[in-house]
């Protein structure tokens, strides 16, 4: 059975990486949400996709002088008090508003969401009962001494959901042959974008799942790696013809912007 993976939570209901868009996600019937884990200048995880700020939060109009807005130049407290809801409600990012799926309630209750933190996070998905996928982003070159794979084994261990609910992705291979190497029991996949691909070797993959960009591969790739026992998920899909015809073809999972339409194309 193909799993519904909400990419960044629930996006297209939800201003993404909050704890609103996991809500969403988990309402909508995903089985996972996936969400982007970043370290802030003081050494903390919190979930964000961009390096910067900027384009999901009110930083540029609360701290006006500290341009372009790294994460890493930030703390946690500065980035606790940025409001990471209203954009999502001014820049309408998936047309949902306009179209009324997205209420005028819910809008209200996005205004003022903050970043969660990395803890946060996993409690949110712990008392739930829900799944979530943590991408590891790269980490910048100004904190590449930083930790990042302790730490966050550290948060999952003390959150208590070490128990399966937890998978790690990530873009940069190394760090999930350090996950493995300090906790092998817990899942990871190897995302592969345009980069990536012409690296791997395919007659012998390393990792056993891997989360592909949906261009680069077609529905007989899916079947050549499910006979070589690899899992296959792919990213970001939001159409249903893409889906549906990746689905027949077994793949394992799909990342989508819009679970709430990608569980209806599967009944």
């Amino acid at each position: 059975m193909t799993l519904v993976i909400a990419h960044r939570g629930a996006r297209s209901l939800a201003p993404e990486n909050t704890l609103a868009a996991a809500r969403a996600a988990l309402e909508a019937g995903a089985d996972l949400w996936e969400t982007d884990v970043v370290v802030t200048g003081d050494g903390r995880l919190i979930l964000l996709h961009d390096n910067s700020l900027v384009r999901t939060t009110d930083v540029a109009g609360r701290f006006p002088d500290r341009a372009p807005w790294k994460t890493e130049t930030f703390t946690l407290s500065e980035i606790c008090s940025l409001d990471a809801g209203s954009w999502f409600a001014k820049t309408d990012p998936f047309s949902t508003i306009s179209a009324g799926v997205v209420t005028p309630e819910d809008l209200s209750g996005y205004r003022g969401e903050r970043i969660p933190t990395l803890e946060e996070a996993l409690r949110f998905t712990r008392d739930a009962s829900f799944r979530v996928n943590l991408e590891l982003k790269r980490l910048p070159r100004s904190r590449k001494s930083f930790p990042l794979v302790e730490h966050v084994l550290s948060a999952i261990d003390d959150s208590g959901t070490g128990d399966g609910r937890v998978v790690i992705s990530s873009f940069d291979h190394s760090l999930l042959r350090e996950v493995s190497a300090l906790n092998p029991s817990l899942e990871v996949q190897a995302l592969i974008g345009h980069s990536e691909i012409r690296h791997l070797d395919w007659d012998t993959p390393e990792f056993k799942t891997y989360n592909v960009l949906h261009t680069l591969i077609d529905e007989r790739w899916v079947r050549a790696m499910a006979e070589k026992g690899i899992s296959v998920n792919i990213f970001t899909v939001n159409e249903k013809e893409e889906m549906l015809r990746f689905v027949k073809a077994g793949t394992a999972g799909v990342i989508t912007d819009f679970p709430q339409n990608i569980i209806q194309y599967k009944k």
